[in-house]
């Protein structure tokens, strides 16, 4: 009798069967009771290393014994007629059963536990009930210091500013908003200020009860505010309990007024207008001269000066990014662990210097500061995309939307990856998402258009063009798709309504178009010129599926090495 023969009539292979089935439940359950259970980190991989182990063993073990009707016996005492017939189908039964197990755990992870984990909480912004409506950017403040106290907290899932401010002037139940936000709880309140006396409320609500488990009302001094929010936050974890296991939540201080003025240019900064950003700046300019050492206002003085330079062109690029610089190195300086001033330098290092390397550091330090931050992990996974790590951008896109569902500027991101590693399906349902939260966002319906273009789409992709927006982009992607519809001459006349429009500002879309169409010389001197005016599209040419028409043109790999950049 052969060796194969000999090993199935042992019944070894069924072993071997019911062993993987088995070990594969047992991680399951681990990885199930590791959080309630507050298990070291170390425990999966413990109860792996005994499981690979067993295993030799336990097909050893089965090449000398049989499990029969009578018991576990040594093989040569079984007839090997009837016995050993009976002994396989008893370890049938038994592999199926496990298997069947593994099915039904596997099922319960996929489809029955999709609900929101046990630990995921909302922090809504806090109503504004003063006598005053312009006080509205200090009770979002407010709940916004809170929410970034509790994303300290190890093992809570905070829900970010965007997705739970989305909801904000909407008539929209508790329920709805958890729902959408797929948290088990959420944190409301309101503020009222009257000069420098406030009057904060606050209640934890558990959704799946619609209980408060906790409420308070503060009667406090301005100066006081901070510990206002220090209570609110280690209130709400003492509420949860579980396994959240966390240090003393402490709120950074400064002066008051200091802190008023940086909560209005916070908020001023986020308007979207170029007015709130000369008046973010004055205020920010302000409050440093109270509190020169109050790091989160030079962080996001910063962010004015970037977004001067980059958004609106108030600033050239050499002046708005060394202005951007000091701020944000001046942050680092006075608190060498706050996390988002490492983010603000990251994107300064990606959009001007080109130092793709540089900027992954300062965004994994970022992330590892503030691991719950989903502005941080879309920035991350930025960096990681212009350096050509597609499957780290979609996993920290992925991470940054468990945090950030509602925001249509992490599912563009997270399409713009999927598109460039060839997931197009994938790609255009998160293109689609970004659409339905935000229909007018830039560029998501140039690059939806790319993505149904490669899908064979070619009347869809013309649609989404005709929408885009943004002028350079919507003439880019008309020339592209006209070229693919073999309309040559409207292809041409949207290309050079590019070139006389937007030559200045747009050489790599002009580059990218020239690429696409085959016209390898057209297209490497417009990227040499986006080179000279350090266009900010150009450190996304590594993974541009556009440009693949140029990657096996030896001046591909002198423009790779030009930019730093890696050339596999």
């Amino acid at each position: 009798m052969g060796l194969f023969s000999e090993l199935r009539r042992r019944n070894v292979f069924r072993m071997a069967a019911l062993y993987v089935g088995a070990a594969w439940l047992v991680m399951q359950v681990v990885d199930v009771l590791e959080g309630p259970l507050s298990l070291p980190d170390w425990t999966g991989v413990v109860v792996l290393t005994v499981l690979a182990v067993g295993l030799p063993i336990a097909l050893i073990l089965s090449w000398f014994y049989e499990v029969t009707p009578a018991g576990v016996t040594l093989d040569q005492g079984i007839d090997p007629g009837a016995g050993v017939k009976a002994a396989g189908r008893s370890l049938d039964f038994i592999v199926i059963a496990v298997l069947a197990a593994a099915v039904l755990m596997f099922a319960w992870d996929k489809w029955w536990t999709s609900g929101p984990s046990p630990q995921s909480i909302a922090v809504l912004p806090f109503a504004n009930v003063s006598d005053d409506a312009n006080n509205e950017y200090f009770s979002d403040g407010i709940s916004e210091e809170i929410l970034n106290l509790l994303v300290n907290v190890p093992d809570l899932l905070v829900i970010s500013r965007t997705s739970a401010f989305s909801f904000k002037g909407k008539n929209v139940d508790i329920q709805t908003i958890a729902n959408a936000l797929n948290v088990a709880y959420i944190l409301e309140g309101s503020v009222r200020r009257s000069g420098d006396q406030l009057r904060i409320t606050a209640q934890l609500i558990k959704v799946e009860s619609d209980k408060s488990l906790w409420s308070e009302t503060y009667e406090r001094e301005l100066k006081n505010v901070f510990a206002v929010q220090d209570d609110i936050a280690a209130a709400v974890v003492d509420a949860l309990k579980g396994s959240l296991i966390v240090d003393e939540l402490k709120a950074t201080t400064t002066d008051p007024k200091a802190y008023t003025y940086y909560l209005q240019a916070r908020h001023l900064r986020r308007s979207g207008t170029s007015i709130g950003l000369q008046q973010a700046e004055a205020l920010l300019q302000q409050a440093l001269a109270i509190a020169p050492d109050f790091a989160p206002a030079w962080t996001e003085l910063s962010h004015v000066y970037r977004e001067q330079t980059t958004v609106y062109g108030l600033r050239s690029s050499a002046e708005g990014f060394e202005l951007a610089r000091h701020a944000v190195q001046r942050a680092q300086t006075l608190d060498p662990n706050f996390g988002p001033a490492y983010t603000a330098l990251a994107q300064i290092q990606g959009q001007y210097d080109w130092n793709f390397e540089s900027a992954i550091q300062n965004m994994e330090k970022a992330v590892l500061l503030s691991p719950n931050d989903s502005y941080a992990l879309r920035i991350a996974a930025g960096a990681s995309y212009m350096y050509g790590r597609l499957d780290e951008a979609i996993r920290l896109n992925k991470r940054a939307i468990a945090l950030d569902p509602a925001s249509s500027s992490v599912h563009w991101s997270l399409g713009r990856s999927s598109y460039a590693a060839d997931r197009l399906e994938e790609a255009a349902t998160s293109f689609q998402t970004a659409l339905s939260l935000n229909p007018g966002a830039p560029k998501v319906r140039f690059q939806l258009g790319q993505t149904l273009l490669a899908l064979g789409d070619l009347a869809g992709a013309l649609a989404e063009m005709k929408l885009e927006p943004i002028a350079p982009y919507r003439l880019a992607g008309l020339a592209i798709v006209q070229h693919e519809l073999g309309n040559t001459e409207v292809s041409n006349a949207a290309l050079q309504e590019l070139i006389d429009e937007q030559a200045e500002t747009a050489a790599y879309q002009i580059a990218e178009v020239y690429a696409y169409r085959g016209e390898a010389d057209n297209a490497f001197e417009w990227l040499e010129r986006a080179y000279v005016n350090r266009d900010s599209g150009l450190p996304k040419l590594l993974p541009d599926p556009l440009l693949a028409n140029l990657r096996e043109d030896p001046r591909w790999v002198l423009l790779l090495e030009k930019l730093d950049l890696p050339h596999f």
